[in-house]
C-alpha cells in the first residue's frame, strides 16, 4: 500500500478515534515502526496531526471551539433537544451549578420551578433573574468578556461551605481522559463546582467528542448522565460503559 493510502486510512482512523499510536498503524497496515514514523511524521509536517505520547492525534481545533458570542447565535434543533431532555434532571427546591454553555442557557430559559441556582455564567444570570422562582447566586469576581463568564481568586473558600445536589456542565471538547474547556480558570470553577456536587450531568452535541482543548475541568469517573445527540465513537461508548455513566440521546 502506498503512503498516500495509508495516510486517507490513518484520517479516518483519526476522525473516529481521535489518537492513533505507532503500534496501530503498523498492526492497520502491516508495515515497520520505521514507516510509521514516516507516515506521522508527514501528518505532522502538513499540520493534519499533532503529535502525542506515543501517536498522534487530531491537531487542537482551537478555532472551531467558538467563543461564546458566537456559539449562542448559532443555537440548532440539537442543542434545543438535548435541553429538553435535561428538564427531567430539574428538580423542584434542589440546590444546582449551571455552567457556561449555550445549551445550558437554552435550559435556564425552560425552567419553571422553584430552585436554587449558582452559576458564574453572565447569561445564566440574566436568564434566570427574569424568573420569580429561581433563586439565583455568583461567585462574582473579575468578568471573562470573551467567554461571559465569572472568576475570583477565591473561589474554592466560597464553593467549600457549598452543597450541590446536581452540576449540569457543557463541553468544549471531550477526549479520552476527561473533558476539556477552552479556559482555565472555567475549567477551575468547574472542577470545584463538581467536588462539591452529589451528581453530574453533561449535556454536550456529538461533535464535541471530535475536538480537542487545553485544560480539563471533569474527570470520566466523576459524570453521572451524559446527554448528547447522536451516539459518540465506540471509543467513547467504551469509556462511558466503564465509568456506569448513564448515556442519554436526545431526539
Amino acid at each position: 500500500m502506498h503512503q498516500e493510502e495509508r495516510i486517507i486510512k490513518v484520517l479516518a482512523y483519526l476522525n473516529e478515534h481521535n489518537h492513533m499510536s505507532i503500534h496501530d498503524i503498523c498492526e492497520m497496515f502491516n508495515v515497520s515502526r520505521d514507516t510509521a514514523r514516516r507516515d506521522i511524521v508527514r501528518l505532522i509536517n502538513e499540520g493534519t496531526a499533532i503529535r502525542t505520547h506515543g501517536g498522534i492525534s487530531l491537531p487542537t481545533l482551537k478555532n472551531t471551539i467558538k467563543e461564546y458570542r458566537e456559539r449562542i447565535e448559532a443555537y440548532s434543533e440539537e442543542k434545543k433537544i438535548i435541553a429538553k431532555r435535561a428538564m427531567k434532571y430539574i428538580e423542584e427546591g434542589k440546590h444546582y451549578f449551571f455552567d457556561v454553555s449555550t445549551i445550558i442557557s437554552l435550559l435556564a430559559q425552560e425552567i419553571n420551578k422553584p430552585i436554587w441556582v449558582l452559576t458564574h455564567s453572565l447569561d445564566n444570570i440574566e436568564i434566570l433573574s427574569e424568573k420569580k422562582d429561581i433563586e439565583v447566586h455568583s461567585i462574582g469576581g473579575c468578568l471573562n468578556k470573551r467567554n461571559r463568564f465569572f472568576y475570583k481568586a477565591n473561589y474554592i473558600s466560597y464553593l467549600e461551605n457549598i452543597r450541590l445536589d446536581i452540576s449540569i456542565l457543557g463541553a468544549a471538547a471531550i477526549t479520552e481522559d476527561g473533558i476539556y474547556y477552552v479556559d482555565e480558570e472555567d475549567a477551575l470553577v468547574k472542577q470545584a463546582a463538581v467536588r462539591k456536587s452529589n451528581f453530574v450531568v453533561v449535556l454536550t452535541e456529538y461533535e464535541k467528542f471530535k475536538l480537542f482543548s487545553y485544560y480539563k475541568g471533569v474527570n470520566w469517573e466523576q459524570i453521572d448522565v451524559i446527554i448528547t445527540d447522536k451516539l459518540p465513537p465506540t471509543v467513547f461508548v467504551d469509556i462511558i460503559e466503564a465509568n456506569d455513566i448513564k448515556l442519554i440521546i436526545a431526539k
